[in-house]
């Protein structure tokens, strides 16, 4: 056989990538490495940069790669938030975030569920996206540093709004179980107070109960102050005029800083919508039909966006409702559900919600006054 009839092999590491998954856990990472042929599993400690990026290097020489061999990775989405995907993004690693809510699974009753094969099934579907399958999953929208700060104000307020509700239903069960049921535990003399109350035969409390109620009380009062405190920086801040999405969206009658603040630091401001459709899939507010064979079944919405926009969207679809008597959206819903059962008129009111959101989307992105609407 001549040279020329002999095919000889080189290497060829052009456009080679070395694939990486990582399960992540309170104690140890796991890390699923592939070239897209050979495999190769390791563990780190949780939070161990440094050794992260030793496997990295490591796994490269053990799959032949070059050291300049980009590496593409991917995790998903929880309690550890974005920090790593920003290391990463500054080691030049091209890093995914993933819902874990996409993530394919196996459809039988019992199947076998493990770090290691969770962890190998992340790494294919990696390589399947990379390679062109788009839809193999949803990736994460990460925010910016900035945009994820701009989060914590409104969220601390709803926090101890919850608290200050804790508190309040906690002093009144105390004095149910005495048969005191006329109670306002946010009143200034509540102290004072305790102390006249008296029970069914003309007695006082007890002082134990007494002192527990003044100190659950001073924790409402605490709650109850930072609360206000929080919530006049949000007005400062509006008054500086620096968020003028926010004081676009509150021109519209019926929407107020709550709504509005909540809208724009949750979903306007650092995501991009190219139309309507995306809006409401975003907010979980899209419907989810079940269309197979003859079995035509409307599951109801997807609830696979953001819960904060999605609540407080439903609760504005009923103020719009109130204050926008002559919109298009008002008079929709009024012809075809507000004499309808209680059912009906709550599955009328997502729909309104949907159509509230995208139109005030487009308002903000577009200054497109919805129809019918009272501009202020």
């Amino acid at each position: 056989m001549s040279k020329s009839q002999v095919t000889v092999r080189q290497d060829n590491t052009e456009g080679a990538r070395l694939y990486m998954s990582i399960e992540m856990a309170n104690r140890e990472w796991k890390l699923f490495f592939c070239d897209g042929s050979k495999e190769r599993q390791r563990k780190v400690k949780a939070g161990d940069l440094e050794g992260l990026d030793q496997e990295i290097k490591k796994s490269k020489e053990r799959l032949k790669l070059v050291e300049e061999t980009p590496v593409v990775s991917c995790y998903e989405a929880g309690r550890d938030g974005f920090w790593l995907h920003r290391y990463m993004a500054k080691q030049g690693i091209e890093n995914l975030v993933v819902d874990p809510s996409s993530i394919e699974v196996n459809r039988r009753k019992r199947r076998a569920k493990t770090d290691r094969i969770d962890g190998k099934k992340l790494l294919t579907l990696l390589m399947r996206y990379s390679w062109g399958e788009k839809k193999a999953w949803s990736v994460v929208r990460v925010p910016g540093v900035e945009e994820e700060d701009g989060r914590h104000l409104h969220r601390e307020i709803e926090t101890l709004k919850k608290e200050r509700t804790i508190h309040c239903n906690r002093i009144r069960s105390f004095l149910k179980l005495q048969g005191v049921n006329e109670v306002e535990p946010r009143r200034g003399d509540f102290c004072r107070w305790v102390e006249e109350v008296r029970l069914w035969d003309g007695s006082e409390l007890s002082s134990g109960l007494k002192e527990r109620l003044k100190r659950e009380h001073d924790r409402l009062m605490v709650a109850q102050a930072q609360i206000r405190e929080l919530e006049g920086k949000r007005e400062e801040i509006l008054k500086a005029g620096g968020e003028k999405r926010i004081l676009q969206m509150m021109k519209l009658k019926g929407i107020g800083i709550e709504s509005a603040w909540k809208w724009d630091k949750e979903f306007f401001s650092w995501r991009q919508f190219r139309n309507g459709k995306e809006v409401g899939a975003l907010s979980g507010l899209s419907p989810t039909p079940y269309d197979s064979g003859q079995s035509r079944i409307e599951q109801g919405i997807s609830k696979a966006g953001n819960r904060r926009v999605r609540a407080m969207a439903i609760e504005i679809a009923w103020i719009w409702i109130r204050f926008q008597p002559g919109s298009k959206h008002t008079l929709w819903f009024n012809k075809r559900y507000a004499h309808g059962s209680k059912r009906m008129r709550r599955i009328g009111i997502v729909a309104v919600a949907r159509k509230v959101l995208i139109d005030v989307w487009r308002f903000v992105d577009q200054g497109i006054i919805p129809q019918g609407a009272i501009v202020q």
